[in-house]
């Protein structure tokens, strides 16, 4: 079964939540990008967002812990109801990412992807690449994060 047959264009796939707490924001920023507004609730106040937010790398990289984590429960369920699963490779890449609010400690975001298109790869035969758009959704419904993915499969007996 193709990725594209299981969840169609237009079909939004919630793949989990994350709740940023002011710690965790603090220990990510001071690992992966060490700005005021990410490592300092007080020295934030000053800033353009006003308060400690998020680094927008640790938006990202709480998306993909959770695709990874879905993609796996995903692949259990179906293998459960009798269907081979995609297989999955790495991505190559992604594209016009966007950071369209702050997420700020105490959000909680849902993130999720929609599938939009799907192609075989003419350079390598059994390879398809798969676009889609991934996007993140705060409490007040406001889209924080946005980018177009792209997810690499292949297809049954292609050894990659």
């Amino acid at each position: 079964m193709k990725l594209l047959e299981l969840y169609p264009p237009g079909h939004r796939v919630e793949t989990g939540a994350h709740s940023f707490t002011a710690d965790a924001i603090i220990a990510f920023a001071r690992k992966h990008d060490p700005q005021p507004f990410h490592t300092d609730a007080e020295a934030a106040r000053d800033f353009v967002f006003g308060a400690l937010c998020a680094s927008g790398w640790h938006t990202c990289a709480a998306w993909m812990r959770l695709f990874v984590d879905y993609w796996s429960t995903e692949t259990v369920r179906l293998t459960a109801e009798g269907l081979t699963p995609p297989q999955l490779g790495p991505s190559p890449g992604f594209s016009r990412l966007q950071w369209l609010k702050p997420v700020f400690a105490g959000d909680t975001i849902r993130y999720g992807i929609e599938m939009v298109d799907s192609r075989p790869l003419a350079s390598r035969p059994g390879w398809i690449l798969n676009m889609g758009v991934a996007d993140g959704i705060n409490q007040k419904g406001e889209t924080v994060l946005r980018f177009d993915s792209k997810i690499l499969e292949f297809e049954e007996g292609v050894t990659p």
